[in-house]
């Protein structure tokens, strides 16, 4: 099969405009889901109290809530947390109360309904911390998006450099609309996969970009488009091992891993597929709008060097 791929003769480039209409289109929704829905925020962007309760058998989720709302924790939030008997509460930081005040509040008011139920853990976050947590999350995003920028220009050229973070921005901004359209919780170790996503997407178009550059240099015959697709489909089988092997893991640590690291597994799972499919319609097609061509990847001839003897 490997073989097959990598002896493949695929015309990628020739599909770029309903790819980059796909990617228009996944760009809409995910900005738009961000404006109108903006992100489920997890405490350690918000801050709060987070409980984690046990019962010890299958409690439904509405008479939890309700057991809250009826002690004016009305904005409180409860889901499953691993099984149908562990429940985990989101309740937003009040002022002058205590974390431990407010768990204590908390485990009374569900044990008005069940007095079987035990505390698990609990962890709090102020307020300040969520906020401060927020601006260096994104100011850590932004430096590494400007890092890269900078690493592919001295490294390639500014065309790539601007394909590359295209891509990036690309995967990034689909990776948000994900959590956001489906309103899953984003905390610290969702924009730790944003992180690891841009790494990896990087790397990946990387490994694009050096044969496009060496297929430029080495191949006297054949258009920006053809040496491209020649470029894409050399790398292939190199793209889609790496990508497989890595969906394997993240799928096992998303199944099997708990609760606790399951959005870090999904982020991590969404941005490694559009990753690839950007590395491969994205990174390419905007270098190539930008009019990449062998006279821009050549090395510079030193003067007088076409006088040297060989």
């Amino acid at each position: 099969m490997f073989g097959l791929i990598k002896n493949s003769h695929i015309d990628f480039m020739s599909k770029r405009k309903y790819a980059m209409a796909f990617s228009a289109i996944l760009l809409l929704i995910s900005i738009g889901s961000l404006v109108v829905n903006n992100l489920n925020f997890g405490i350690d962007f918000t801050g709060g109290a987070l409980v984690e309760v046990g019962y010890p058998n299958s409690v439904d989720l509405t008479e939890v809530q309700s057991a809250l709302s009826s002690k004016g924790f009305d904005d409180a939030t409860a889901q499953h947390f691993g099984t149908s008997k562990e429940v985990l509460i989101r309740v937003a930081p009040r002022e002058g109360i205590s974390q431990n005040d407010t768990t204590q509040q908390v485990i009374n008011a569900l044990k008005e309904k069940s007095t079987e139920v035990t505390l698990r853990r609990s962890e709090y976050v102020g307020p300040q911390i969520g906020e401060e947590l927020t601006e260096q999350g994104g100011l850590a995003m932004l430096y590494a998006l400007i890092g890269i920028l900078i690493y592919v220009t001295l490294r390639f050229e500014y065309r790539f450099s601007i394909g590359s973070v295209a891509a990036l921005v690309h995967d990034v901004l689909i990776t948000l609309g994900f959590f956001s359209l489906f309103q899953i919780s984003f905390d610290l170790t969702v924009l730790a996969a944003l992180l690891a996503v841009i790494g990896y997407s990087l790397n990946d178009t990387i490994v694009v970009y050096d044969r496009i550059r060496e297929n430029f240099r080495k191949m006297r015959k054949g258009s920006p488009v053809e040496i491209m697709n020649s470029s894409i489909n050399q790398t292939l089988a190199r793209t889609i091992v790496t990508s497989l092997t890595t969906i394997l893991v993240l799928l096992s640590l998303f199944f099997l891993g708990g609760e606790i690291i399951h959005a870090f597994a999904l982020a991590l799972l969404v941005g490694v597929i559009i990753g690839t499919y950007s590395s491969i319609y994205v990174a390419s097609t905007v270098a190539l709008h930008l009019g990449v061509s062998k006279a821009d990847l050549m090395p510079v001839q030193k003067e007088g060097e076409e006088f040297e003897s060989p």
